[in-house]
């Protein structure tokens, strides 16, 4: 049986909402900065915005579960809002837009680096390919050492 929540006033509720809305908004800028270095060749800024996402994504997810955990059981919190406070209704169709763009947002940088981990795969493939072919153009005395398709010329 889950413990019932200390009733929470409008005030709080609200400035638990514009703290996931900030968190929210914060989160969709990193997520246009890292498509913007998926798309440039600045592949060095990935690492440092995962580890900023990773950092964004669980305060986000802290504030949604504290905004649930303090909501009574059978109530959503469109609906408290609706009997509490309406005027944060707005703020919480914010919120829900929010998440529903870094959502789509993050699903397309998915894309991106899908797509350029199989660029990378291809050109990958093509280097040792080369690396592999030119390595029996030469001999060990520098002489081009050229690949014979095993029969003679000339011969029969």
């Amino acid at each position: 049986m889950t413990p019932t929540p200390t009733p929470l006033s409008s005030t709080d509720m609200l400035a638990r909402l514009n703290d996931e809305r900030d968190a929210l908004r914060a989160f969709v800028v990193l997520l246009e900065q890292e498509q913007n270095a998926l798309l440039s060749t600045d592949t060095d800024a990935l690492l440092p915005l995962a580890e900023r996402k990773t950092k964004e994504s669980d305060l986000i997810q802290t504030l949604s579960r504290a905004r649930r955990e303090s909501l009574p059981d059978a109530l959503t919190t469109e609906k408290w809002l609706q009997a509490n406070s309406p005027v944060g209704i707005a703020l919480w169709h914010d919120i829900r837009q929010l998440a529903e763009q870094a959502q789509r947002q993050n699903h397309v940088n998915g894309e991106l680096i899908q797509l350029k981990m199989r660029y990378n795969q291809q050109a990958l493939i093509a280097l040792v390919g080369a690396t592999q072919h030119a390595a029996g153009i030469y001999g060990r005395d520098g002489q081009p050492n050229l690949p014979t398709s095993g029969r003679n010329l000339g011969s029969g």
